[in-house]
């Protein structure tokens, strides 16, 4: 990913220069939207509708299996930061990030603890939301990651290609 954000890396910070650079003016849909909720149940919906409006409003070039993919990783991630991170974060950020050929959205929390996707176990109703964003972004052909941040805090974060638009 370039300083723009443009290109095939999906990496939210820094990473390697891409392999196909993107042309040289932002397509319409290019760019970088990020915005704070309180980590209660309500901000799941919330922050879902925000995204899916986010997505129809910019045009970007999505398709509607992808679309549902990317609001139930935004859900999951979510409902990861009300239930485990609010006793030391008391908002989120959620971020959504369009390059040319990717689209990357994270959310961010205070909490220190790293999650990691859990195998499925048929007995537990809960504990595979990760597992799912994992798998729901690598069938999409893209990686997804947690990370720390300069607070202490963590960043999970998936990011998947999206079609090149075509150039009229």
């Amino acid at each position: 990913m370039d300083d723009d954000g443009r290109g095939s890396g999906p990496r939210p910070r820094g990473g390697a220069a891409p392999l196909n650079p993107g042309p040289a003016d932002p397509l319409p849909y290019e760019g970088v939207w990020r915005f704070t909720a309180p980590t209660v149940d309500a901000s799941v919906p919330q922050a879902r509708h925000a995204v899916r409006d986010l997505l129809r409003c910019q045009g970007v070039p999505v398709s509607a299996d992808l679309a549902q993919g990317l609001l139930l990783i935004v859900s999951e991630l979510v409902t990861n930061a009300v239930k485990h991170a609010a006793v030391l974060s008391p908002t989120i950020a959620v971020e959504v990030a369009v390059g040319a050929e990717w689209l990357r959205v994270s959310v961010e929390d205070n909490h220190p603890y790293r999650p990691t996707a859990l195998e499925t176990d048929h007995g537990r109703t809960g504990g595979r939301g990760l597992l799912l964003v994992r798998e729901i972004t690598r069938e999409a052909g893209g990686v997804c990651e947690v990370d720390h941040t300069a607070s202490g805090g963590k960043v999970i974060w998936a990011a998947v290609p999206l079609e090149p638009a075509r150039l009229a």
